[in-house]
């Protein structure tokens, strides 16, 4: 696996990023800087990872939205190529359009840093081919901005997709309007695109795959990427 990690002005996770694909995944993997106009040669997956890129100046990822490499990330995304949008890289994407909807402040206005639970909604995705469906993770958040939203003809166009691929639980795996702690709108922490190759998702995975951190279950969006990446070859 090849794996291109995004680095804007602000970005805290992407070494996080590049510690879990080259040191827990044993994948080669590479820093990209925002003003490059090109991802490496022959890249299976695009991380754009968490953090305050430009400092979340104007609206959260919308700067980075525009910078010159998301170009690169926009036709690696159109020939069918993995982007995996975490936190702030979930804002960015969509900002840049990659995938709908928006995320506005927490409900309460307040930042949240917190472990969370998540149930899975689809394992027949490239990210989630080794867990179950209706499987509870945890995870951490750290995000201001987090509640996600869209109108009605968007979120009817998610439903009819089965874009929705994560809603925050409660850790009894119970889904309703007190299992996300940041409003999001249906308990969705993380979509899909229709095509189903670029996912974006406010929990740290990254954060949330080494015993020593206190938390495992987000080694298996990576080992799903795994698994898919050797059934595909």
């Amino acid at each position: 696996m090849k794996v291109a990690v995004l680095v804007f002005p602000g970005s805290n996770c992407d070494h996080d990023a590049l510690h879990v694909s080259q040191i827990v995944m044993g994948w080669e993997a590479h820093p990209v800087w925002h003003q490059d106009t090109e991802l490496p040669a022959h890249t299976d997956l695009v991380i754009v990872p968490g953090g305050f890129s430009y400092g979340d100046y104007l609206r959260c990822g919308a700067i980075a939205s525009l910078a010159p490499i998301m170009k690169a990330v926009h036709r690696h995304a159109d020939e069918g190529g993995w982007v995996l949008g975490i936190c702030n890289g979930f804002q960015i994407l969509c900002e840049a359009g990659l995938l709908p909807g928006a995320l506005l402040r927490n409900r309460g206005l307040r930042f949240l840093h917190q472990r969370v639970h998540l149930r899975v909604e689809r394992n027949d995705l490239p990210y989630t081919a080794s867990l179950r469906q209706g499987q509870i993770l945890e995870m951490p958040i750290a995000h201001g901005e987090g509640n996600y939203t869209c109108d009605e003809e968007t979120l009817a166009s998610l439903h009819a997709n089965r874009q929705i691929v994560f809603r925050y639980a409660h850790s009894s795996g119970d889904v309703n309007e007190t299992s996300a702690a940041n409003g999001s709108l249906e308990q969705i922490a993380g979509i899909i695109n229709p095509s189903g190759n670029i996912l974006g998702l406010m929990p740290h995975p990254e954060r949330a795959c080494e015993a020593s951190l206190g938390m495992v279950d987000g080694l298996g969006i990576f080992q799903s990427l795994e698994h898919s990446r050797r059934y595909v070859s």
